[in-house]
């Protein structure tokens, strides 16, 4: 039985990893999403697709309606038609409700271990030992055997739907077979290839193209070319990926006699992290030179001259950036983390109101309600610095610390007011959360 409960946890997706977020990359990954959402019927505003920084081809979807992809399978992918493959497919599994069902698979699962153990106890309370632990060994292996045979399943079902969202989202299948002897070839790179997937919680490769390949080719959308606009887009997401996340490889993949958009896009990443600032505002600078008024390369440039410990001298591209690109609140973020990094009052004001917009638009960004707190604390205003310092530590999972700036700022906050019911609000989630952990005990007030 331990066995089997080891296996569920280890087959339960890893939300542990830390999320990646990045302006351009999330508008990318929308536009080429909303299509293949629309098709499997879901909602586009309610479907997110998130980054993971995890090196691992893979990608996977946990309960609700979000698709996450590891870095690992971005930067693997050749072309953004593979990506949307792999998209499809994980959209096949949010629509078939398949995170929820996988607890269906285990019931059953478990249930054929129960009875096996009931069988294996009754076995040896007759005095036959050695066949009462048979009973447990057969009971265990056909558990597994089970829920393998569940989740393959729902392997093949989302194979079957991914492709019917390709096709009426007039998306070719090629990028998906593409993908999928990319992971073939690992399979036998890595010796893990088998004959059959029986003791496997996917398909074969093998298998999946087999099937698929035939579907995909009788589409009309088979030998439709990729967007050639997305491609570009995709190169320069999966280019600044590798900058960021692999450094050191990047200058190799792209090395300096390379003078494509994605090559100055990796270096600029490689050589800021690599700390080498003259190098990396020498790459940004050839990318604005492309493109002057390009939000993302203004973006860049800005983080360079901020992080490079510069922030007044990063205040006019990111003030650019923003203005060209007034939805996107990160780079808002920025630019409000760049205004009072200058440590000049006359900055403060535009901060605020820059960082106020900005988590407005997107209030899951535990860094944004920091640097909000920052700008309510220099202001004086501790409640509604509390009350950000409660939104950041609400966001980030730290219940105990939510839980005790909310109640400051409830403590000076006018009744009823917007921000008054947010502090109630917090207050009443963290205080719940905390009660729900048994180590946690309310402190007593003293007498």
């Amino acid at each position: 039985m331990l066995g089997l409960a080891l296996f569920f946890a280890a087959a339960r997706p890893a939300l542990a990893q830390s999320i990646l977020r990045d302006s351009e990359t999330e508008l990318l990954f929308k536009n080429i999403s909303d299509p293949l959402v629309e098709a499997a019927g879901l909602d586009p505003a309610s479907v997110k697709v998130v980054l993971i920084n995890d090196p691992e081809i893979n990608a996977f979807v946990a309960q609700g309606q979000v698709v996450y992809v590891h870095s690992g399978l971005l930067t693997a992918a050749d072309n953004v038609n593979q990506l949307q493959g792999v998209i499809a497919h994980e959209l096949g599994h949010v629509a078939g409700g398949h995170s929820i069902r996988i607890y269906d698979g285990a019931k059953q699962a478990t249930a054929i271990s129960i009875l096996s153990l009931v069988l294996g106890a009754a076995a040896i309370a007759a005095g036959a030992g050695d066949a009462g632990m048979g009973i447990f060994a057969a009971g265990q292996q056909a558990a597994l055997g089970s829920f393998l045979a569940f989740t393959r399943a729902q392997e093949s079902s989302a194979d079957l739907a991914g492709a019917s969202y390709l096709s009426k989202a007039g998306i070719s299948g090629k990028g998906s077979i593409q993908f999928f002897k990319k992971l073939q070839n690992q399979e036998y790179r890595l010796a893990i290839y088998a004959k059959d997937s029986y003791d496997r919680t996917h398909p074969l490769s093998s298998e999946r193209i087999a099937t698929l390949e035939g579907i995909y080719q009788k589409d009309p959308a088979w030998n439709r070319p990729i967007d050639p606009a997305l491609e570009a887009r995709f190169q320069r997401v999966k280019a600044k990926l590798i900058g960021y996340v692999t450094p050191q490889e990047a200058v190799k993949f792209y090395p300096e006699t390379d003078t494509s958009v994605p090559a100055h896009y990796a270096r600029a990443y490689a050589y800021h992290l690599g700390a080498y600032p003259e190098k990396a505002n020498s790459e940004a600078d050839a990318l604005l030179a492309t493109a002057p008024d390009d939000p993302f390369f203004l973006e860049l440039k800005g983080q360079i001259l901020l992080e490079g410990g510069h922030p007044k001298e990063a205040i006019a591209p990111l003030r650019k950036a923003v203005a060209n690109a007034p939805d996107m609140p990160m780079i808002a973020v920025m630019l409000g983390h760049a205004l009072i990094a200058s440590e000049d009052p006359k900055n403060f004001n535009e901060a605020k109101q820059v960082l106020k917009t900005a988590v407005n638009r997107d209030n899951d960004n535990p860094f944004a309600w920091y640097q909000l707190g920052i700008v309510y604390d220099r202001e004086g205003d501790e409640p509604r610095a509390a009350l950000a310092t409660a939104e950041r530590n609400n966001l980030e999972g730290q219940d105990k610390l939510a839980l005790a700036s909310a109640r400051m700022a409830l403590a000076g906050l006018p009744q009823g007011t917007p921000d008054y019911l947010r502090a109630q609000d917090i207050a009443m989630v963290s205080e719940n959360a905390l009660k729900k952990d048994k180590k946690y005990r309310e402190p007593k007030p003293k007498e």
